[in-house]
């Protein structure tokens, strides 16, 4: 197969439209974006985000106000309520305000599983703002129309589901959908997420080290046993590694 051929046979999947998730939720869409998506299909514009993190930052210096911080007399602390909005916006929850950008295959002879493993996962908890630090581990059988995803969109997917305020639970199941939509007529599809929690560490029950998996898998990973023997080695064997985030 030559390379127009492969240009020409390409697939694009846009995933946007299967988000999971209500908007103006935490670890959903935002409802300047959600307004936005009536219309059009793109992502806040810098000009957007900018009102975002002007307003967000008058109520967060409020917030250190109420809990008794002269911020605006602290050299350390002056500029912190626009750089707290600004990470938010940016960086943190940046999966909120932006649009995944289409998914991306190609057709392949390829036959067997696809796995990718140790994908960082940043993020951060609902319920107390706290960062969620780990990995996720995918995998998925190509169907009969034999296309395969391009290998980052895979990583782009874990990327932009985990920017947003999550329960691990929920970011498993959000990353599975997305990647089901990806490949339409997938004969299976595993999702594994191994991560720490700093709401467990740091606060309440203070428990260093603990860490949390969660799984949801379908088609041959469910029913065939030595399909999910196949798929949880390749997992043990990135562990053996030990890749470093």
């Amino acid at each position: 197969m030559n390379e127009e051929q492969d240009v020409t046979e390409k697939k694009e999947v846009d995933i946007t439209k299967f988000d999971l998730r209500k908007e103006g939720k935490s670890n959903g869409p935002s409802l300047q974006l959600a307004e936005v998506l009536k219309d059009e299909h793109r992502s806040l514009n810098e000009k957007e985000k900018l009102k975002i993190i002007i307003e967000a930052s008058k109520h967060y210096a409020k917030f250190l106000t109420a809990l008794g911080v002269d911020y605006e007399n602290d050299p350390n602390a002056f500029g912190t309520p626009v750089r707290v909005a600004k990470m938010f916006v940016e960086d943190l929850w940046k999966g909120r305000y932006n649009v995944l950008d289409p998914i991306t295959s190609f057709p392949s002879d390829y036959q067997g599983m696809i796995v990718e493993t140790n994908i960082p996962i940043f993020s951060q908890c609902a319920h107390h703002h706290q960062s969620i630090t780990g990995v996720c581990h995918l995998a998925y059988l190509p169907g009969k129309s034999k296309f395969v995803i391009g290998l980052s969109k895979l990583n782009r997917i874990v990327e932009h589901y985990s920017r947003r305020g999550q329960i691990q639970e929920d970011l498993t199941m959000q990353i599975f959908a997305a990647l089901c939509q990806a490949v339409p007529d997938n004969a299976g599809v595993a999702v594994v997420i191994d991560a720490k929690h700093s709401c467990v560490s740091c606060r309440g029950v203070k428990h260093q080290g603990a860490g949390m998996q969660t799984a949801k898998l379908a088609g041959a990973f469910m029913d065939e046993p030595s399909c999910k023997e196949e798929f949880y080695m390749h997992i043990q064997n990135a562990v053996n590694k030990n890749y470093q985030i």
